[in-house]
């Protein structure tokens, strides 16, 4: 099952791209276009003291990863695509463990099937992901850890979007998204929705509505299959052109908490405040049918400085709790914290991997981790970011907090959440990158993670430390050198790791 989904996200991938290309090929007058396709070829070297991360009999290993790879990216008129694969070999030399494959993809897109009117979005993430908060977490893939499973999720949207007469503008969407994991401990899910909006404005009283309905069906295997459908309606008035206040009616019906269907009237309200382009606030609050959920959303620019935080409740329905984007790895870590940088997600795509690559940095190390859930979940959020960028050094500060719990007792769901009550994270991490030489770079990454239980019950601790110099060697290679430090802490299979990786990066 888990093949289907994969292909199906690279055949769309692939036929976007080669639309793409064709475009490039045969550009004329208009917008600039670009498009460049990398191939890459990565070996890394790495020298472990505990390579099963055990608490006793610790075992000593060299691994041998080879990770060829290729990065296509690139902006035409009719079409935005980012795709970064790499397939992973890993080779233990003391044979701790047998040769393993391991994926990794990101990518996302945007095509234009009709000017002005037809679309398609996609999308795609394939990553190491942790089973469970309260089982063994590691900051590296290569680990032999039974927590971590490979996770592929998929998105196909297409839609049209359109204007009727001067009444109003309207959009009519659907959406399939696959989630799909190796463990056979995590349920598979995929998600059906349509979505229909129509928005205007009446100049006369100087407002704003919108109207839309939506049916969403999730099926979870094994598991219980969940419905919801929404209609909501929406009335927006500007207080000023950097102020506007909205309302919000309607009514859900879903079977989230319950057998049959439920319904109930929803309401709520919300701002948006853009006292300047470098300063934005945004709160929504309503109510629904399983209690209040939220949306708080500020961001600050300077010239050096960018502040992020966010504060979100709601109904999640997807096993890694956030659709496509997985919080954990470095590369998300930078993904988030350029998002006031680079607003349009293609783009700070490219950027963060430019980033990375420039300042050889490994964009698959876990910083903060999640955990794979079964069922629909109920998920309280909190992130603060703060950046400092200059012209040789980089400071990134991120710290979260999030709270889940199940949404009802019905089914049949076997992970944290229905076994544990509730599941707190708190996640800290600290990182640095300075520009030694025009060709050299060093960067230290810290981060601490907490876990806790309902019930007071379980408790783990994850302190990492990484420390890495990287340097170009010519125009297409990099050689990178780094050490971490790993000490991790629960009740029954504590462990701590010193590794030492050298790595040589190669671009085509």
């Amino acid at each position: 099952m888990g093949l289907v989904p994969a292909s199906i996200g690279l055949l769309f991938s692939v036929a976007a791209v080669g639309a793409f290309s064709q475009e490039t090929g045969s550009q004329g007058a208009g917008p600039k276009r670009s498009f460049s396709v990398v191939p890459r070829l990565s070996v890394t070297e790495t020298f472990t003291d505990n390579v099963a991360l055990a608490s006793t009999g610790r075992r000593a290993e060299q691994i041998t990863d080879i990770s060829p790879g290729i990065v296509i990216s690139g902006n035409s008129g009719r079409a935005k695509v980012f795709f970064d694969y790499s397939l992973h070999e890993t080779l233990y030399a003391q044979n701790s463990s047998g040769r393993r494959s391991q994926n990794a993809l990101n990518t996302t897109g945007t095509f234009e099937a009709v000017e002005n009117w037809a679309y398609l979005d996609f999308g795609g993430n394939i990553s190491q992901q942790a089973i469970s908060a309260f089982g063994v977490q590691s900051p590296s893939n290569l680990s032999i850890n039974p927590n971590f499973a490979e996770t592929r999720s998929f998105r196909l949207s297409p839609y049209l979007r359109g204007r009727l007469s001067t009444f109003a503008d309207y959009e009519a969407r659907y959406t399939l998204t696959t989630n799909r994991s190796a463990s056979a401990l995590v349920s598979d899910v995929t998600t059906n929705e349509a979505l229909v909006k129509l928005g205007g404005r009446v100049p006369s009283v100087n407002l704003g509505w919108a109207l839309d309905a939506s049916r969403q069906n999730i099926d979870y295997r094994p598991g219980r299959s969940t419905q919801s459908d929404r209609v909501n309606a929406t009335l927006t008035y500007p207080i000023n052109p950097q102020l506007n206040f909205s309302v919000t009616g309607g009514q859900e019906a879903n079977n989230f908490t319950t057998v049959d269907r439920k319904s109930a009237f929803t309401s709520g309200f919300g701002i948006n405040w853009i006292p300047r382009e470098t300063t934005k606030l945004s709160a929504f609050r309503q109510n629904r049918s399983f209690g209040e959920s939220h949306t708080v959303s500020f961001e600050h620019r300077t010239p050096r400085t960018v502040w992020r935080f966010s504060d979100s409740k709601d109904i999640t329905v997807t096993p890694i709790g956030n659709g496509l984007t997985v919080l954990g790895s470095t590369y998300d870590l930078y993904f988030s914290q350029f998002a006031s940088i680079e607003p349009d997600p293609i783009l700070r795509a490219a950027l963060v991997n430019n980033f990375l690559q420039a300042n050889g940095i490994n964009p698959n190390t876990s910083v903060v981790s999640g955990f794979l859930t079964q069922a629909a979940s109920l998920q309280r959020r909190q992130d603060f970011s703060f950046g400092l960028l200059g012209l040789r050094d980089t400071l990134t500060f991120i710290a979260n907090r999030s709270d889940g719990s199940r949404l009802g007792s019905v089914g049949l769901a076997n992970d944290d959440l229905a076994n544990s009550g509730a599941v707190r994270q708190n996640g800290i991490s600290v990182s640095y990158a300075h520009r030694l030489t025009p060709n050299a770079s060093f960067n230290v990454l810290a981060s601490l993670q907490k876990a806790t239980d309902g019930f007071g019950l379980q408790n783990t601790s994850t302190k990492s430390v990484n420390v890495s110099v990287s340097t170009r060697l010519t125009r297409q290679s990099t050689a990178v050198l780094s050490a971490r430090r790993v000490v991790f802490e629960n009740s029954t299979s504590p462990y701590t790791e010193s590794a030492v990786t050298g790595a040589l990066n190669v671009q085509f």
